[in-house]
């Protein structure tokens, strides 16, 4: 009997100790999340009241008939200041527009004068889609000591034909960003890098916004280099750096809208509501025109500091994990490589030709489809099959199977869902999942699928 007393009262111990700790724990995450909500605030009142600022100035401004920036308390030669000239001559003097050398967007319009003399290189416009892969990997692995799986290749460069969107994602040391990086020094692009900031709320992180004081528009780096490639057919990246440190729905809203549009023509971004003899020649109506040539490539952290990626970023983009380091090979020492962006979309529409997703494995997925939705109440998705019928094809030009091709969208843009789910509910319905598979798809296939799954009924 006192043996039995002794072990109640350690599991009830046990039990505290655990409730403890769990708390503990709780209470560390939302301490993290309050202090990260609070510093996203403090940060909003302080660009409202610097806006406010602005405004007021730009009146003042205005009553003294100054320019923007101008010091109404500077003398001139003949020891007036301009506050002290004329009224007729305010109206004129407070116009920017009327000065033929006054522009609000200062880093597009030197774009404009850097491309003014611009001759476009000699693109090589032979290489293939797994030539572009092997020269790569033997250029990161010779030229900047980083060494990366075929298979990685793979799946990096057909989510080019899918989306205009990546996320890599993974745990940190693995090159998710090195990846991207290394690829725009390859092909003699530098990609540019967004460092983003737990502060980021709105669209004017990535393309900047104006100043009513200034009259100017404070541009981003991002945006300068949209400019840029409106005028080229290179290849250009932007690396969204730790991009879960904030909301991405929040900053990337407009973007992920944007991209989504069928037609590019409609892939137009409004900067400023009105139109100065001044502006880029590029801007129209106030307005750009997304480039062709762009990709943005989004990395991730899964960790306490980082938000989840909701379903909705998931669904536009393609997802790509990142976890183990390449192994070292001894590689040949290899150049760089001018691609156009045509060309590569040319190879992209070859591969969608020739590679089409068989019937057959359309009928198998949509079966599967039917499947999801009865056992776990989830659908594909039109997005979401269009993007499998561009990948896939893209991913066999690139050395790949159709099997595997079709593993890696299952995996990563259906099951993964199966993460918001109640597991300890559906563990019957995974285990009745990876059976169908094996029957419809053979035991030898859809391995990754089947991996996922068998880690989610570990984690119940």
């Amino acid at each position: 009997m006192l043996l039995v007393l002794i072990l109640l009262a350690a599991i009830i111990f046990l039990i505290v100790l655990l409730v403890r700790k769990y708390i503990r724990f709780r209470k560390t995450v939302v301490n993290q999340e309050e202090l990260l909500n609070e510093v996203a605030t403090l940060n909003r009142e302080v660009m409202k009241l610097n806006i406010e600022k602005d405004k007021i100035l730009a009146m003042k401004v205005s009553q003294l008939g100054l320019r923007p920036g101008e010091n109404p308390y500077l003398e001139a030669a003949d020891g007036s200041t301009p506050a002290a000239e004329g009224a007729e001559d305010a109206e004129a003097a407070g116009d920017p527009t009327l000065d033929e050398d006054y522009s609000r967007f200062y880093k597009l319009t030197q774009v404009d004068l850097e491309m003014a003399d611009y001759v476009a290189p000699e693109y090589n416009n032979e290489i293939t889609l797994p030539g572009i892969i092997d020269m790569y990997r033997n250029f990161a692995a010779s030229r900047m000591g980083l060494y990366y799986e075929h298979r990685t290749l793979r799946l990096f460069l057909a989510a080019f034909a899918s989306t205009r969107l990546i996320i890599l994602q993974g745990i940190s040391g693995t090159g998710k960003t090195s990846l991207p990086y290394s690829f725009g020094k390859f092909l003699q692009n530098d990609a540019i890098i967004a460092s983003v900031q737990p502060s980021w709320r709105d669209r004017t992180e990535l393309f900047g916004y104006f100043n009513e004081f200034t009259k100017r528009f404070n541009e981003t780096e991002v945006l300068k280099k949209m400019y840029e490639a409106t005028y080229k057919e290179d290849i250009y990246l932007t690396i969204l750096d730790e991009m879960n440190i904030a909301r991405v729905e929040y900053y990337f809203a407009e973007m992920l809208s944007i991209l989504e549009m069928p037609s590019r023509d409609e892939w137009i971004v409004s900067l400023v509501p009105s139109v100065w003899p001044t502006d880029p020649k590029h801007l129209f109506d106030g307005k750009l025109k997304l480039p062709d040539n762009m990709w943005y490539i989004g990395t991730i952290n899964n960790d306490d500091s980082t938000f989840a990626v909701t379903d909705k970023v998931y669904d536009r983009a393609i997802p790509i994990d990142i976890n183990t380091k390449g192994k070292f090979f001894e590689a040949p020492w290899t150049d760089n490589l001018t691609l156009s962006y045509k060309h590569l979309e040319s190879m992209f529409a070859e591969c969608k030709e020739k590679y089409k997703v068989s019937e057959e494995s359309l009928r198998k997925l949509a079966e599967l489809d039917d499947y999801v939705i009865e056992h776990f109440r989830l659908a594909f998705g039109n997005r979401i099959v269009k993007q499998l019928q561009d990948f896939v094809p893209a991913y066999v030009g690139c050395g790949g199977t159709e099997i595997d091709g079709l593993d890696f969208v299952l995996c990563h843009k259906i099951l993964r869902k199966f993460e918001s789910l109640n597991l300890s509910f559906i563990r019957d319905e995974i285990a009745g999942l990876i059976t169908y598979l094996n029957k419809h798809f053979g035991k030898s296939n859809m391995n990754e699928s089947k991996e996922y799954l068998e880690r989610l009924q570990k984690m119940i």
